[in-house]
């Protein structure tokens, strides 16, 4: 007796998505129901279930209930942002990571900080500014605040010897996040401590974090000279 091979949630998706590609569904249309599909497929519900939460995701389908899953007319793809670990970045260019801490401080959040963050007035922070070194060169200084409201654990953290960077993409998820890109002439602290001249121009990244709209983290973090950012979307 011969058993038919078990239908993925990848097997329905790649049918799904040429059949989108090739206009056999045409841009616009109503596809057929999850019932339908599963009938056709011989698998659960289940399973193409999440083969079209995968899709909308992707932008290739418009799902509304009740009004069932339309097919886009321009599909949008939509880019899924991930918080690098610096201890990667560094070793990928074959350099040994080193991560050193400068300052650890318990204070209440500054009025800067909690405009930017939408933090309320008694709101407590951990400010944590730290080096990482791609071997005896400085990379990147890094000036954090941790929001404590949302991540209380955070003040029981010595942060010596891993970074606030590893510990919280280990620790806390987030799910939006704020990026702002700029650059700034190095003054008397910033260059001394990435070894450049008073006045380099540098690239600088704020970010923020929040975890369904609660603010998690704030960090500013300033690059060596030359340091160049590749994406893929």
């Amino acid at each position: 007796m011969t058993v038919a091979p078990k239908v993925s949630y990848q097997d329905v998706k790649t049918v799904v998505l040429k059949r989108i590609r090739d206009s056999t569904w045409a841009p616009g249309s109503i596809m057929p129901g999850e019932i339908d599909l599963a009938k056709e497929f011989g698998c659960a519900r289940a399973t193409v279930n999440r083969a079209m939460r995968e899709l909308a995701e992707e932008g290739f389908i418009d799902r509304k209930r009740k009004a069932g899953t339309r097919i886009k007319s321009s599909p949008t793809r939509q880019a899924k942002f991930v918080i690098p670990l610096i201890r990667d970045e560094i070793e990928k260019s074959s350099a040994t990571y080193r991560y050193a801490l400068i300052n650890r401080e318990l204070r209440d959040a500054p009025d800067w900080l909690r405009a930017r963050m939408g933090l309320s007035q008694d709101i407590s922070a951990l400010q944590l500014q730290c080096m990482h070194y791609a071997g005896s060169k400085s990379f990147q200084y890094e000036d954090r605040w941790i929001n404590l409201a949302a991540v209380p654990q955070a003040a029981d953290q010595e942060f010596k010897i891993i970074g606030p960077n590893e510990w919280l993409i280990k620790e806390v998820p987030f799910s939006d996040a704020e990026i702002t890109f700029s650059t700034i002439n190095a003054d008397a602290k910033i260059s001394k401590l990435l070894e450049v001249s008073v006045g380099t121009a540098l690239v600088t990244l704020e970010r923020i974090t929040w975890l369904n709209g609660v603010p998690i983290t704030y960090t500013k973090l300033y690059f060596h000279a030359g340091y160049q950012m590749t994406s893929r979307l």
